[in-house]
């Protein structure tokens, strides 16, 4: 099968949970979502390969969380890789698919020869939870450390949420003959919800940052190891490759396990950007701010950094003078 054929499990998200360890998960898949993500921009090979990782984090992680409107992961960096963030906008109702959209800023020419993650220098990982109008919103940080990412993130839920959790991640593009060059992505994330652990209050203090071991001892810890090491054994092209399907992978990984896997949930590249968004950002501006961003041609243009999309205004209709008129 081609690796550019659309697939069954492309684009989804599959729930599952581990009877035996207590234990449950996500499998992911991306295909046209990075497609659409990444197509929007010229990016270099090592900024795609962040926001593909990014996206993917934000699939697995969306989806676990019980949202009624939108999840944002955001990377902030005084590396070359100023910032990287994505949204994960929930279904409004069962069986429509999430979306998904991601953008990266960044100075080509601090760019080096590192890896991807070298790319990003000090500064933070964050995740926020916005469910909508009436609603407090949330926000988690952790510094980016750990090689990776996924590591960040897995040092986000163990130190704000005290849930020992692990991501196992694959992506990269297809060269397969007689197909464009395509970027596929696949993932596993696995959670424990622990009970309180004696070791959390040991660990805590200045400059510490808790780790997944930290949080289980006893038999919960022998559940943990076990099963990572069972991940451990997970191969790339089990990940992405078109010829697992993600049921037959946590056979394969955890029948020991008795893995119990729900609906899938669909994912889609989607940008909620629209004209009077644009001109709800702008209204807090005065007339001679917005003279300002005036074009030579008379008008107030706009680029939505998500999608790409390119809006083209009247200087008399946006502002909050516009407004007050």
């Amino acid at each position: 099968m081609s690796l550019g054929t659309k697939i069954a499990w492309d684009d989804t998200v599959l729930p599952f949970q581990l009877d035996v360890s207590d234990m449950r998960g996500r499998v992911a898949r991306l295909d046209g979502v990075l497609d659409g993500i990444l197509k929007q921009h010229d990016y270099p090979e090592k900024v795609e390969a962040l926001v593909a990782e990014m996206a993917l984090l934000t699939a697995l992680i969306g989806q676990t969380i019980s949202l009624r409107w939108k999840l944002s992961l955001q990377v902030q960096s005084k590396g070359p890789v100023r910032m990287i963030a994505t949204d994960y906008y929930a279904p409004k109702q069962e069986g429509e698919p999430a979306r998904i959209r991601a953008y990266a800023s960044f100075d080509r020419e601090r760019l080096t020869d590192g890896a991807p993650f070298d790319q990003v220098g000090e500064g933070y990982f964050a995740i926020m939870i916005d469910q909508g109008k009436g609603s407090q919103p949330y926000q988690g940080i952790t510094p980016l450390a750990g090689g990776s990412i996924s590591a960040c993130a897995e040092a986000y839920f163990a130190q704000s949420e005290q849930l020992p959790t692990r991501f196992s991640l694959s992506f990269g593009k297809s060269t397969e003959p007689g197909v464009g060059e395509h970027w596929r992505a696949g993932g596993v994330m696995l959670q424990h919800m622990p009970k309180a652990s004696p070791f959390v209050a040991n660990n805590e203090g200045e400059g510490q940052i808790l780790t997944a071991e930290d949080l289980v001892d006893g038999e919960e810890g022998e559940n943990w190891g076990r099963v990572n090491i069972l991940l451990d054994t997970v191969e790339d092209l089990e990940l992405i490759g078109p010829s697992v399907a993600p049921t037959d992978l946590l056979v394969r990984l955890f029948h020991e396990e008795q893995p119990r896997v729900y609906d899938a949930q669909p994912v889609q590249f989607g940008c909620t950007c629209s004209e009077d968004r644009v001109r709800q950002s702008l209204s807090i501006y005065s007339a001679k701010d917005i003279e300002k961003m005036t074009t030579p041609e008379g008008k107030v243009t706009a680029d939505c950094q998500f999608c790409g999309a390119h809006y083209v205004l009247e200087p008399g209709s946006v502002g909050f003078d516009a407004d007050e008129a």
